[in-house]
């Protein structure tokens, strides 16, 4: 039987139904764009074909990687234009990566524990990645911030990860800036750079810069919340 709903109420319905609850159960998002990303994924999951399973997304989202990567290298040697490119990069990797696990918890085959394992190991991949192709574009002292940029997003990772150990809560985000806005951020420089060459360099710093505050603020809130179950867990034995 075909549905009769118009498309508007069609949305409504799957983003306010149990399939948002079942899709999205393992995670809380604060990101700016949660909510129209939450009704992209579940639109997507719907229509993926049966023979694609989570780990192919997981390989299509580091492949997308690696033509990020590949875009600053080709723009290095050949043209600038390479970088937009990088484009199409983040858009593929954003579909596998965001869509992998969510397909799992579609389907309700969900692997917890196999599934977290092996996307905190290629989110790290592809972090290095985009760094090293960072640093293949850049010139002089500006490498150093490929370096940094692998450094500190890497320390967000570890941050969330401790979190999740601290708290038995795992977010993606930090604040209302996750994934998702990360890669349209650096889409933009990229961008950017090619109308405005040598632009990139000072994005970059800006970047970085922003990364190191945003660990430490995150950092010290962790340690506040830690501190705080560690006095409610001596009041406790006491």
């Amino acid at each position: 039987m075909t549905d009769r709903k118009s498309p508007g109420n069609n949305l409504k319905s799957l983003f306010n139904g149990e399939a948002l609850r079942n899709v999205f159960s393992d995670r809380a998002r604060t990101n700016l764009l949660k909510k129209q990303e939450q009704i992209a994924i579940l639109w997507l999951v719907k229509r993926i074909p049966s023979y694609i399973t989570s780990n192919m997304l997981t390989g299509i989202g580091l492949f997308g990687n690696v033509i990020v990567s590949a875009s600053f290298i080709l723009a290095a040697y050949f043209s600038r234009l390479f970088l937009l490119l990088g484009l199409i990069g983040f858009f593929i990797s954003w579909f596998g990566d965001s869509l992998d696990g969510r397909l799992a918890y579609f389907r309700n085959i969900p692997r917890k524990n196999y599934g977290f394992t092996l996307d905190i190991t290629i989110d790290w991949m592809s972090i290095i990645l985009i760094g090293f192709g960072y640093m293949f574009y850049a010139e002089g002292a500006w490498i150093l911030l490929g370096y940094g940029f692998v450094v500190l997003y890497g320390l967000e990772m570890i941050i969330a990860l401790l979190r999740y150990k601290i708290t038995g809560k795992y977010s993606i985000d930090s604040g209302k800036l996750g994934p998702t806005e990360v890669r349209i951020v650096v889409s933009l420089i990229m961008i950017a750079e090619v109308l405005l060459p040598g632009s990139l360099n000072y994005s970059a710093c800006f970047v970085v810069v922003v990364l190191f505050f945003v660990n430490i603020i995150d950092t010290r809130s962790l340690l506040r919340v830690a501190d705080d179950i560690d006095k409610q867990e001596r009041q406790e034995k006491t």
